[in-house]
């Protein structure tokens, strides 16, 4: 059954103190962080003061940086204002403006304005002061002037640092390195110094003054390749306003003056270059115009000289005037065919009258009005030759009336009118074909014609075809002769297409570092850093410190406080009560022995038992002086060693263990053999004796009861100092039968995670008894004692271990922030 016993112990201490791990580190702990805080209050102001001092170090040996800026305004004009496409979206245009504004941007930062700053200002060679911890670069300050000469293969001694000393004003010391050691040479003002790769003059400006001789200085000649870089990283241009198109040019430099400098060249270099490349395009565009107009006057002459040959080779000069007089031409033709027709109609109609006979004269009418085609007949011979054959009709009209036709003179009339009917046929017949032979002329020259007129559409065609090159020369010969009056008249007046907005500044004040800000951030770090540094000795402060802790985090009640001894250092625990009766510690344990009144009456027997948590709470030296100041009140006390795995309660008494409560267990030795006397007459003690194999089987042996039964008969109290119940389940046995068990927890070394082993065993075991007491406690610890002890051995240390060792230094600067 004890063997049942035991394991249940044993189980019971394993949760105990499992339930312990999983309780540390539960919620924040107000209390203990106020305290923490206090403490570190003039930690955390040295942090503060440390801050500010690391800025003002750090402005004071920070070379300032200085930052020059200008505006300009780009009044680029886009594609779609050129080409009259002012209509296109918003957003197509902005585009085209930050893309413009963009292509602006790294013109500005091309090496092409580098190279006209490189040409108009003095950055090749850089002239610097020394100073005690800072350098100053002497921007056109300098008291002397570097001209120098690259030799072949010299590149090596450029971006090189040469050291130059005033030795009188008419003399320098020149310091540089070379081929890895250092020369100096010393030379004349105006003196040629050759070095391995340059040669060197060294000339005084007007800004030399006699102090000068006793400064230190150094220049730096420096090749394209770093001046571009330089350039490069310290040009910012960018964007301010894409609807405004104003860009803003900034340079930032150690020396003001230096970026004010750059920003006014890069503002004047991108004029230049402005007004160039416009130049350079409008001599282009005169060049390109000049060799179109010469291409276009020889394709002009070449079109007129086509169309001239063709007009004269198909002889005509008008086409649509031909057009017009061809066709009044053929229409008078036709009128004066119908009238040849006419007339040879007429013709014919008379000769066949005459030669039918049909031709009847009547008196009293003329021959126009018998015959009315006579009048249009255009042959006045044959009219007369008609008329003489109408008279002779009338004539034999007449007389036939009164003659035969027998009759000589009507046979002359009818051969009179014989011959002149041959003769009007004649006439007839010869006027007939001159009709008909201009008839056939007019109609060949009407075939003639039509043919003409039908020629000419395809003419006209070719003319227009013709015409329309010629026409185009000429109005691009026009155009190219207005725009390169244009282009002349805008190149003599050519600006460039930006404004300046605002020049370049010339700092007054540095951009970096700001004061306010060094400050605020040191100030800031500092805060930071004591806010961490309480924020770890909270996380770190994870034993207990004060009673208030003690009673914050257990229901066991406390007996009482046991201020820190620091008379003497000791290894062991002592009884120190008898020698030091009006001590801090002696009064403290005296209040405890009157507060164990009230948990146990002296009218009785008792049994106390003092355990801990681990070793080095102070449970031997609370055991043997507790015991000393009850057995000063005239009560016989015993005290029992039953630490027997390490026993130290002889070392309190300077005593032997050479037998104990491990010799009287196993019947080797009577308790009576087994006592020893101290130097007060009514306290004794047994020592633990030899360590046994089995300590807790001979601690739940009915011998330890008869034990106590055996030391009640003679003692008034029993005092057990048991061992610690965190390592062991000795302890735990023993407090089961103790009247009052006393649980020691020492400020600063025990772990906050211990007490809730005391709070396990109230409520798992039950010992409702249990009571506590602060050991070791600081004044900040305990309610006004300002006294108490050092002794024991140190935190963590091994429960076995005999001797203390040193505390490390992590444990020293641990123990210096607690």
């Amino acid at each position: 059954m004890a063997l049942n016993e035991e394991a249940e112990l044993e189980e019971l201490v394993r949760n105990a103190g499992g339930e312990a791990d999983e309780d540390e580190g539960g919620g924040l702990d107000l209390t203990t962080l106020a305290m923490v805080a206090r403490k570190s209050l003039p930690w955390v102001l040295l942090l503060v003061a440390l801050g500010l001092l690391c800025s003002w170090l750090f402005l004071r040996y920070t070379s300032p940086v200085y930052q020059s800026s200008s505006t300009l305004k780009i009044d680029e004009k886009t594609e779609a204002g050129v080409l009259g496409l002012e209509g296109l979206g918003k957003m197509v245009e902005q585009k085209q403006t930050i893309a413009q504004l963009s292509g602006e941007i790294e013109l500005i930062k091309s090496d092409l304005i580098y190279r006209r700053l490189r040409d108009s200002l003095d950055l090749e060679v850089n002239y610097f002061a020394e100073g005690t911890v800072l350098e100053t670069e002497l921007y056109r300050a300098s008291p002397f002037k570097v001209v120098y000469e690259t030799k072949a293969g010299g590149a090596g001694q450029l971006n090189t640092k040469f050291g130059l000393r005033f030795l009188s004003p008419q003399q320098v010391e020149l310091t540089y390195q070379e081929a890895g050691q250092e020369r100096t040479e010393k030379a004349a003002i105006g003196e040629i110094v050759e070095t391995a790769g340059l040669r060197l003059k060294i000339e005084q400006t007007p800004l030399f003054r006699p102090t000068d001789v006793d400064r230190s200085f150094y220049f730096i000649i420096r090749d394209d390749g770093f001046i571009n870089g330089y350039l490069s990283s310290n040009l910012q241009v960018q964007v301010v306003n894409p609807d405004a198109n104003t860009i803003s040019i900034s340079f930032t430099d150690h020396n003001p003056l230096k970026a004010h400098d750059i920003v006014n060249k890069v503002d004047t270099a991108y004029l230049v270059e402005k007004i160039q490349r416009k130049q350079e395009q409008s001599a282009k565009t005169l060049r390109y115009l000049a060799e179109q107009s010469e291409e276009n006057r020889r394709l002009l002459r070449q079109a007129e000289e086509q169309l001239q040959d063709y007009m004269k080779q198909n002889k005509l000069f008008d086409a649509e005037s031909e057009l017009g007089s061809l066709t009044t031409l053929l229409s008078t033709q036709e009128e004066e065919r119908q009238k040849l027709q006419e007339q040879l109609s007429l013709l014919r109609n008379l000769n066949g009258q005459i030669e039918q006979n049909r031709f009847v004269a009547v008196e009293g009418v003329s021959a126009e009005q018998s015959i009315p085609a006579l009048a249009e007949i255009k042959a006045p011979e044959l009219s007369e030759r008609v008329s003489e054959l109408y008279d002779l009709q009338l004539q034999i009209n007449r007389i036939s009336n009164s003659y035969t036709p027998e009759t000589q003179t009507i046979k002359n009339l009818q051969q009179q009118i014989a011959f002149v009917k041959r003769n009007i046929i004649q006439l007839l017949r010869q006027n007939q074909q001159l009709l008909q032979r201009q008839l056939d002329q007019m109609n060949g020259k009407a075939n003639e014609l039509q043919g003409r007129l039908a020629e000419l559409p395809e003419i006209k065609t070719q003319i227009e075809r013709l015409r329309r090159p010629r026409e185009l020369y000429e109005k691009y010969s026009l155009l190219m002769m207005d725009k390169t009056l244009e282009y002349n008249i805008a190149r003599a007046g050519i600006t460039a297409d930006f404004q300046v907005l605002s020049p370049a500044n010339l700092p007054s004040a540095p951009i970096a570092p700001v004061r306010t800000m060094a400050y605020a951030i040191g100030l800031a770090a500092g805060l930071i850093l004591g806010l961490g540094l309480i924020a770890v000795r909270y996380l770190l402060h994870n034993t207990v410190t004060s009673v208030a802790e003690l009673e914050r985090n257990t229901s066991s009640p406390v007996l009482g406080v046991i201020p820190t001894y620091d008379k003497e250092k000791m290894s062991v625990s002592k009884l120190i009560v008898d020698k030091n009766p009006k001590s801090a510690i002696s009064e403290a344990i005296r209040s405890i022995r009157t507060n164990l009144e009230f948990m146990a009456s002296s009218k009785k027997k008792r049994l106390i038992s003092v355990t801990s948590t681990i070793s080095g709470e102070g449970k031997t030296f609370v055991t043997v002086n507790l015991a000393g100041i009850i057995a000063a009140s005239d009560q016989r006390v015993i005290v029992l060693d039953l630490d027997m795995r390490k026993p130290k309660v002889n070392l309190a008494f300077e005593a032997e263990n050479t037998k104990g409560v491990s010799t009287i267990l196993i019947d080797k030795h009577s308790w009576q053999e087994c006592v020893q006397h101290t130097s007060i007459p009514t306290l004794d003690f047994i020592s633990a004796g030899p360590t046994p194999p089995n300590p807790s089987e001979l601690i739940l042996s009915s011998r330890f009861d008869d034990l106590i039964e055996h030391l009640y008969q003679f003692y008034d109290v029993i005092i057990i100092d048991t061992p610690p119940v965190g390592l062991v389940t000795d302890g735990i046995l023993i407090m089961r039968k103790a009247d009052v068990p006393i649980y020691i927890v020492r400020a600063n070394y025990s772990k906050k995670a211990f007490l809730k082993n005391i709070n396990k065993l109230v409520r798992v075991n039950g010992f409702t008894k249990i009571t506590t007491i602060l050991n070791d406690a600081k004044a900040s610890g305990m309610y006004g004692y300002g006294y108490g002890y050092g002794y024991g051995q140190g935190y963590g240390q091994g429960y076995y271990e005999e001797t203390a060792p040193q505390a490390g230094v992590v444990e020293k600067i641990r123990k210096r922030f607690s």
